[in-house]
């Protein structure tokens, strides 16, 4: 469980992230929405230890998180995969290096470990026999669920996604999102995305939060949010 509590960040003079309390539970889809701006992207890097913030506390399986070490993070991440909005690829390696680094990075696995640890999780994102092929060979949807295969590699705990669906056509961005959905209930791990696509945040998410001016503006399910009286909250998400 991730408990965010009254976490206050200001960047030059500006409140970006303004008293933000919520709680994230195990094994759920976590969806963080808001308009550009918003402070999304900011959460998430709190969550990861990108940030910290200037007041309040962030707790991971109760343990308070908020004054570790770069080192002790460092630690940390090794149970966490973190999806990239543009995949982050490694342009030099092929597809078979990109998702292998971080086991050989992070883990004493020999290769025929690593061989079959990769062609198993190729295998769940459907995109067996691409090995060889390098990024720039690759079609966007294809970059993104190379990218996810190498975040959820080391069987991460935790899954953060920032902006999944960005770029991606409306086919590929209902797949990219299916697929995020079957690999946490596949993994029974923790997801949270920030994103702005509605429509398929509402579809896949067990929870949303929509941050408005660095504030929780609306909190709840998919039917709660629908039925908010918050005339900002009706127009958000049309």
């Amino acid at each position: 469980m991730i408990e965010i509590s009254h976490v206050t960040k200001t960047f030059n003079g500006q409140r970006v992230l303004d008293d933000v309390s919520l709680t994230i539970k195990d094994g759920e889809i976590f969806v963080i929405l808001g308009e550009s701006g918003a402070g999304k992207s900011v959460l998430l890097k709190h969550m990861v230890g990108l940030l910290k913030p200037d007041r309040g506390q962030i707790r991971l399986d109760q343990r308070d998180v908020t004054p570790l070490t770069e080192k002790e993070w460092l630690a940390l991440r090794k149970t966490m995969g973190y999806l990239f909005q543009e995949g982050a690829l490694y342009d030099f390696m092929n597809v078979f290096e990109n998702i292998a680094f971080p086991l050989e990075e992070h883990t004493s696995l020999t290769h025929e470990q690593i061989t079959k640890k990769v062609r198993d999780i190729l295998q769940l994102i459907g995109l067996q026999g691409v090995e060889q092929k390098y990024p720039a060979e690759l079609s966007g949807g294809m970059k993104k669920r190379v990218a996810l295969a190498r975040a959820i590699i080391l069987d991460s705990r935790i899954l953060f996604c920032d902006e999944p669906t960005s770029g991606l056509d409306p086919i590929r961005s209902r797949d990219i999102s299916d697929l995020i959905r079957n690999v946490t209930r596949k993994l029974h791990c923790t997801t949270i995305i920030t994103s702005h696509d509605i429509a398929n945040s509402f579809r896949i998410a067990d929870r949303l939060v929509i941050i408005k001016d660095g504030k929780v503006a609306a909190l709840g399910t998919q039917a709660e949010l629908k039925v908010s009286p918050d005339q900002f909250i009706q127009a958000f998400i049309g």
